[in-house]
């Protein structure tokens, strides 16, 4: 009976391939992995090439958004560049899906690992970013235009409340005044000097009266200025606003976003130059240090030392009321002033760079467009390490297909070296080649 080399000597049991057809299975898997890499390798270049023309394609729209000139000269740059993108990163995919995975030491692979890594820095500073303005330019300026109307409406805002502070003064004014009107009246019964009627004492006091009068009407003058200014500021604000996401192509937009930039910002100066802050600064000091004194006109000593006596008072009071006012008003100026807002257009190239993130997903595409055959190479090195391992050591008989046999029979007989190895003439059988036998064979 014959037994199986599968076959346990005890049990009977099967029990797997023999020690003898391992290789024959590693050989196997090598040949299977190579077939599959030979069949991919037939479209792979055709792959490659599609991607590195879809980068060249959106590398090309973004370039055209950063050239000013439309001739045909720029056109012509325009595809010159992105050509040179396209083949850039095919050639390199290329040596690197080649040479990288045949690399066996592991200073070598380092080495074209290292290589790759800064071809994909450069793949993205010459192709992705361009991609990317490509893919999401257009939106990344609509956003530009959204932050530069909210930078304007809140130096607006912020302006026309300084302003409106400013305006309050006038009921600080209109206080001091009255209190003037009512010293005043009280000289004019002869309660404060003693002498009735409009003396010196008289006219001192009304004169700062209608100097504080005066202020006050050119501070409540301004108040519908100032709402005038604050409701062409809102309008502008509300055509910035519909120019961000009106239909149209945006370099339009933007230059009429522009123009009402220009406005708004001679509208927000107007504003700060309504302040009436400032003004009630200067006037107080005038109150308290531009006072014309009246002769004294008393009949007597005692009453012009009276006046005296009086003017004095007064002008303390003066002083008094006139150091309150200035600090109400200093408090008013010196608050914060909105800062300085400018718009400054930008190209679909820079605004996607400064706004990159909001727009990761964009970002993301137009990288991975230039990258995803890396994917690739990676993929590869993991084959050819596989069909290498599976290959191992094994003799060369053992991995011989039969084709290479009969090649290796032919160039031997053309040799002459199947002549040498036969057994010389009355040799015994014992010394003689057996046959091999074939599986299969009937």
């Amino acid at each position: 009976m014959t037994r199986s080399p599968d076959t346990d000597l005890d049990t009977g049991l099967d029990t797997g391939p023999g020690p003898a057809e391992a290789p024959r299975d590693t050989a196997q898997h090598a040949r299977e992995l190579a077939g599959h890499l030979a069949w991919l390798d037939s479209f792979t270049g055709v792959a490659l090439g599609v991607l590195a023309a879809a980068s060249g394609i959106y590398t090309y729209i973004g370039v055209r958004s950063l050239l000013d000139d439309s001739g045909a000269w720029t056109t012509f740059a325009a595809l010159a560049y992105s050509l040179a993108v396209s083949v850039a990163i095919f050639v390199f995919w290329t040596y690197m899906m080649r040479l990288l995975p045949a690399m066996r030491s592991a200073a070598s692979r380092t080495g074209l690992l290292l290589s790759m890594g800064l071809g994909c820095v450069a793949i993205i500073a010459m192709s992705s970013w361009l991609n990317a303005a490509a893919l999401a330019g257009a939106a990344a300026v609509e956003q530009h235009l959204a932050h530069t109307v909210q930078d304007y409406q809140a130096a607006l805002e912020r302006t026309h409340a300084n302003t409106i502070a400013g305006q309050s003064l006038s009921r600080d004014v209109a206080r001091v005044r009255a209190s003037f009107e009512t010293l005043s009246d009280q000289e004019e019964g002869g309660n404060l000097s003693g002498l009735a009627g409009r003396g010196a004492v008289f006219r001192i006091l009304t004169q700062k009266a209608a100097e504080l009068a005066a202020l006050e009407d050119q501070i409540a003058g301004q108040g519908r200025a100032v709402e005038e200014a604050f409701a062409e500021g809102n309008a502008i604000l509300s055509r910035m606003r519909a120019l961000t996401v009106q239909a149209g192509a945006v370099e339009n937009r933007s230059l009429l976003f522009s123009e009402e930039a220009v406005r708004l910002s001679g509208i927000v100066a107007r504003l700060r130059q309504l302040n009436a802050a400032p003004l009630v600064v200067r006037a107080a000091g005038d109150l308290r240090d531009s006072v014309v004194l009246p002769t004294l006109d008393a009949g007597s000593a005692l009453g012009r030392q009276s006046q005296e006596a009086t003017i004095a008072s007064v002008l303390q009071a003066l002083r008094d009321r006139a150091d309150t006012l200035e600090a109400a008003a200093t408090e008013v100026a010196t608050r914060p002033e909105p800062a300085e807002v400018e718009y400054t257009p930008l190209s679909a190239a820079d605004a996607v760079i400064r706004y990159a993130g909001n727009f990761v997903p964009s970002w993301a595409g137009a990288i991975a467009i230039d990258l995803l055959p890396g994917v690739l190479v990676f993929i590869l090195m993991v084959t050819h390490q596989a069909i290498r391992t599976s290959r191992g050591v094994s003799a060369l008989q053992d991995t011989m297909t039969v084709a290479e046999l009969r090649a290796a029979i032919e160039a031997a007989r053309a040799l002459g070296l199947d002549d040498r190895a036969a057994p010389a003439p009355g040799a015994s059988d014992l010394t003689r080649p057996k046959p091999v036998p074939v599986r299969g064979a009937e």
